[in-house]
């Protein structure tokens, strides 16, 4: 249960913070860019019009995501994080795009509806319960037709409540949740749902 604790207390992520700006290389590792790029395109839709992204870290996919929404709501629950994930977007030319905010996972959600719901890279810090109560969540914001995305490393890493493969499990068997598509290999899993069924990209375009 310590590790739960350690995992979801703040202390933690602001400590990884204090020893380095971008502690997980979100800005410079391949590895990560190729994760972005195969995230951006499992998308069915070319725009959205607003999305929530919680932990948003340095705003990395969220500068990604701006592109391609009207609007997005981005958290995280490091001060130090939102100011980075601030200056990118203003260097990038879409700061106007996106709302920024201090709060976790397991705080109230941003009122309002969402087409578009990313949870990258987030939910294995959360315990069980946790986990439905913000799945539940997700679904009651998501509009009808709306897209949800859960990208998650697959390697153990001991101090997490939950591994990614556990998290997707629990995911795939959340009532309101229509799988559209997905990706897979021995490093992340990612996987695409509909809050109900929708066209395939194809039959939307009248090509199938």
């Amino acid at each position: 249960m310590g590790a739960v604790v350690s995992a979801m207390d703040p202390g933690y992520f602001e400590t990884m913070y204090a020893d380095s700006a971008d502690p997980w290389g979100f800005d410079e590792r391949w590895y990560e860019r190729r994760k972005y790029a195969l995230t951006l395109a499992a998308l069915p839709r070319p725009h959205y019009r607003r999305a929530f992204e919680p932990g948003c870290s340095i705003g990395v996919l969220t500068a990604h995501l701006a592109r391609r929404c009207d609007r997005v709501v981005a958290t995280d629950v490091v001060p130090r994080a939102l100011e980075s994930a601030r200056d990118r977007l203003r260097r990038e030319g879409v700061a106007d795009r996106v709302e920024l905010g201090l709060a976790s996972l397991v705080d109230p959600w941003p009122p309002g509806a969402f087409d578009l719901v990313v949870l990258s890279e987030v939910l294995y810090y959360l315990t069980p319960a946790d986990l439905a109560t913000t799945l539940g969540r997700a679904v009651d914001a998501l509009e009808v037709g709306g897209t949800l995305v859960a990208v998650h490393w697959q390697h153990p890493v001991p101090e997490y409540p939950q591994t990614g493969r556990a998290v997707h499990e629990t995911v795939a068997a959340t009532d309101g949740l229509h799988r559209a598509g997905a990706y897979q290999d021995a490093d992340f899993h990612l996987d695409v749902y509909t809050r109900g069924p929708v066209p395939s990209v194809a039959a939307a375009e009248g090509l199938s």
